[in-house]
Formats: structure tokens, sequence, C-alpha cells
């Protein structure tokens, strides 16, 4: 409920007070109370510079000191409060001096000072203002009582969202129910005045799924609140659209407990998420099942172009995300994403024939490169280049297969694409089903230790290794991985070509050694 000053001051608490700056100005929303009790100005103008907060003090600190005050005033009104209310005492601030009136007027603060004679403490202003902001003149007649009238309205209504749609028209607010993989569930639109996907964009970027109470998120000057409510043991984000700004965030906290409570009483269930079982069946290899949801989806005709998995996201999920949505937007592809125990599936998808797939392969490229920003030891696999449903749930599948053993065989490396996953992919097999091919590759590093003593066929193998499958077969690089000298590195490659009687770096041999160089790293300790 939108409560203004001239509202305030017709409460008990400013029965001895006088506006004596900007008293044109009093149609200024209040929202909240704060004390101004700090002794350093700049500390204080931060954390009490609110917008359309009432602000109130005595000054006791700076009583004698105008410019201060003026500093005070100034700050806080660039800031955006709605006003500074001075309480007035012969042993405090005896009077506002006209050089702070006048840095008032100057960035439109009303100052409202009150005769402090013992019987208008802070906490009794604070209690009045807050109740006028939570419950108006009338509690029976707020936001939280109209709504449940419809939404308890059993006889009129024949389902729990037409209920809520009834409520929502009456009061001025929208709802959005979603699952935690932000796929919409149910939908209360009574203005179009923002995007569902723009809202879940500005949401993630501040990280609002991480409170435990309804956060307040503002989207293009339109007032949201996002926070989890549970429904039969799952849990699903509530958002409500405060359409005009009528409302508190307190108000808002009780209007979503009390939906959540009425859709107990309903026992209304929400739909399938199909989208999000779609990516979860194609993450655990379920191709019948994906082929089964493509219609209920939307997913019918669609191109799949990436199938990706960020490890141990973790805390961070939030910033990886809110990359992958900056380049959805910019690029302008679908998008489906599951976070399991803080680790982040993904797949990507579009519209389009083989242009527009190589566009999108290319966006996603580039955002996997970008996701390195995020933190320095972060992993993130992906199958890009793809077409088919089939080949993203193979992609899923050699993913799965290899995640746990990629940074064995690549420790420097943190994006891993479809190359790296299958060339692994063929060692794990090697390892676990052919035997003969297994030893055919070991045998390739075999005069590493035959030739040369034990200690420097290690060292050799190790350079060889690094040059191969860390360095991009850069010898500076390798020097760099090493921590040795670059003429080091040059030595030892020369003394390795020696002993494998071939150019290492020939397209004949390079394809064959890298095979064994990872699957040598593969079966160290």
């Amino acid at each position: 409920m939108k409560i203004c000053l001239n509202d305030c001051l017709k409460l008990d608490a400013f029965r001895l007070s006088r506006v004596v700056a900007c008293a044109d100005e009093l149609d200024r929303r209040v929202r909240s109370v704060s004390v101004f009790d700090e002794q350093d100005v700049d500390k204080g103008v931060e954390r009490n510079g609110e917008e359309a907060q009432m602000v109130i003090t005595h000054f006791w600190s700076i009583k004698d000191d105008i410019e201060a005050q003026k500093k005070i005033v100034t700050g806080l009104g660039k800031k955006g409060i709605s006003a500074l209310v001075l309480y007035l005492n012969e042993d405090g601030l005896a009077k506002v001096d006209d050089e702070v009136v006048k840095a008032a007027e100057k960035v439109k603060l009303p100052i409202i000072t009150i005769d402090d004679n013992g019987s208008i403490t802070y906490s009794m202003l604070i209690e009045q203002v807050m109740d006028k902001i939570l419950y108006g003149e009338n509690y029976s007649d707020n936001v939280l009582n109209s709504t449940m009238f419809h939404l308890l309205n059993f006889e009129n209504y024949s389902s729990f969202p037409e209920a809520l749609r009834e409520a929502a028209l009456q009061n001025n607010y929208q709802v959005v129910l979603m699952t935690e993989e932000f796929n919409t569930i149910l939908t209360v639109e009574t203005r179009h005045i923002v995007k569902i996907e723009d809202a879940v964009h500005a949401a993630r970027k501040l990280d609002a799924f991480t409170m435990t109470g309804f956060t307040r998120v503002d989207i293009e000057s339109v007032v949201t609140y996002w926070g989890f409510i549970n429904i039969k043991d799952s849990r699903y984000i509530l958002v409500i659209v405060d359409n005009d700004d009528d409302y508190s965030a307190a108000e808002m906290t009780k209007l979503a407990r009390s939906i959540e409570l009425a859709i107990g009483m309903w026992k209304y269930t929400p739909d399938r998420d199909s989208r999000a079982e779609f990516i979860k069946s194609a993450v655990r290899g379920d191709i019948s099942f994906c082929h089964t949801l493509l219609d209920e989806s939307g997913l019918r005709g669609m191109q799949f172009t990436c199938a990706f998995y960020i490890k141990n996201a973790g805390e961070d999920a939030p910033a990886f995300l809110e990359i992958i949505s900056e380049y959805k937007k910019k690029a302008d592809f679908g998008l489906l994403t599951t976070i399991e125990s803080g680790e982040i599936y993904g797949i990507v998808y579009t519209e389009g024939g083989q242009d527009r797939g190589i566009e999108v392969k290319n966006a996603c490229l580039e955002m996997f490169d970008r996701l390195k920003s995020v933190r320095k030891d972060e992993r993130v696999f992906h199958v890009t280049g793809l077409e088919r449903l089939e080949s993203c749930v193979d992609g899923f599948k050699m993913i799965n297969k290899t995640a746990r053993y990629m940074e064995k065989v690549f420790p420097f490396k943190r994006v891993f694409s479809k190359y790296e996953i299958s060339m692994v992919s063929d060692c794990v097999y090697m390892q676990s089903g052919s035997q003969m091919q297994r030893k055919m590759y070991l045998d390739l590093l075999e005069p590493f230790e035959r030739e040369v003593s034990q200690n420097k066929g290690r060292m050799l193998i190790d350079t060889l290794s690094t040059f191969v499958l860390d360095a991009g077969m850069n010898s500076g690089r390798t020097a760099e991985f090493m921590n040795i000298h670059n003429n080091t590195v040059q030595y030892r490659l020369k003394k390795a070509n020696e002993i494998l009687g071939a150019e290492m770096t020939g397209n004949r041999v390079i394809p064959g050694l890298t095979l064994a160089l990872a699957l040598k790293r593969l079966e160290e300790d």
C-alpha cells in the first residue's frame, strides 16, 4: 500500500512537527524508516541513503557543525530518501540553520522537525509509520484479506488458478510460478509489462534465489518479488509483480505465504515440467523418453546444437548462469538447464537451417571460453556443433563417462570440447575392454623405459606429455608449465625424437602418440 509523507504527518507521532524545507514535496512515497546515528558522515549517508526511506536523527555529534549537516542533507537528498526528520532539543540541535534549509531545498529534500519534549520517542515514531506502511487505514481492506477472500471462495471459483487470477486483477499484481529450473508452470498476467525471460535474467544476476525470504528485484522500473514456496514436498519459485509499486516488501512476503497456504487448501498440483524432465532424461541417456516429451515441451523440430556440463559450479552457479543467459539473449538461442547438487547441465537448441546452426555453434564456443572468467578451478565440458537429438544425448553419455578422467589427462585445461572428450572416451574404452589396443598404444612409449634409465625416461615422457597434451606442441608454453628453460625443453624433445625414431609432430605420428600419452597419464597413480 502506498504511504506518502502527508499520510505520516497525520499520525500522532508527528503532532509536534513542522515542515521547514520542501513543503511541496510531501507526496513522496515512504517505504521504511531508519535512524542516522553514525559519527562518520559519509558512512551515515551510505547506510541510510535508501530511496523512499524516512531518516530520523538528533544530529547529536554534529549539532554545531553546519557544514557537516549540509553535507548529510545534500547526500541523503541525492540518494532519494523520503524525508529527514530532525528532533530538536535544547541540549542538542536547537534549530535548523538557514544554510541547511537552503541545502535541502536545492536537492528537494523535505525536512521535518519534531520538538523533543520526551513524549515522542524514536520507537514511537517508527512503530506508527511502519504500521501505516503495513496496514494503511484499515487492515481488513489490505491486499492480504482481499486476496484471501478470493482464494478461499470455493463456491464461486472452480480452480485455484481461476481464484488467483481474480485476486490478482482486483489487487493489481501478477503471479508467476516456476520450477527450480526456471521453467514456467503457472502465469497470472494482469498487465504485460516485462518478459519472464528478462525477469529471470535480472533475478539470477542479483542472486535472488539464495534468499530465505522474498527478495525485491527491480526490472526496468517494474517491481518484482522472488522467493521459494513448497508444494507437495517440492520447491518452486514464486514471483509476484507489483504492477504500480503499491505494496511494501512485508506485504508481498505475507501475500506469498498466503498464496502458498491457498495452494495447499485447493490441493492444487502444478502441471508437469516437461522441459525439466526432457533435459534430465537427456542427461541420463534416456532417448526414448526424450522423444515422448518433444511435443509437450515444444521442442519438436528443433536443432539441438550443444550439450554441456559445468562441474562443481556450487555457490558460483548464478555467475555461470548469468554469462549463459547473456549469450542466450545475444545469440537468440533456446536453452534448457538443470542444476543437481551444484552441477549445471544444459542443452542449447535453435530453429533454422545450417547457417543458423553454425552461428549458434560459434556463439557457444565463445560462451564456453568466457565461462573461464568465473573462477580458475572450474571445469566445463561441452559437445558442440550437433544437430540431432540423438547426438545431443550421446554427447551427455560421453561427458558422463569421461568427466572424472578428463582432469587427469588434461590437468591444465579448463574447457573440454568433443575432441578431448572423444579421445579420453577411447582411452577409457581401451582400459576396460580392448586390452590388445591398450597394449599396442602403451608399447609406443616402451623405448623410453628400455633405451634410457628409468628416471631419464620418466622425465622425457613428462616433457613429451606436457608438450603434446597441455601446451599445444609449443615449446615455450611447455617450459612455462614445467618451470624449466626453453632450451631444456628443446633438448629433451630432440632426445625424445631420437628414441621414437620418428618426427613426433608428423601427421602420421601425432595421432597415435597423443593417444598413447593420454592413456599413460590415465593409468598413472
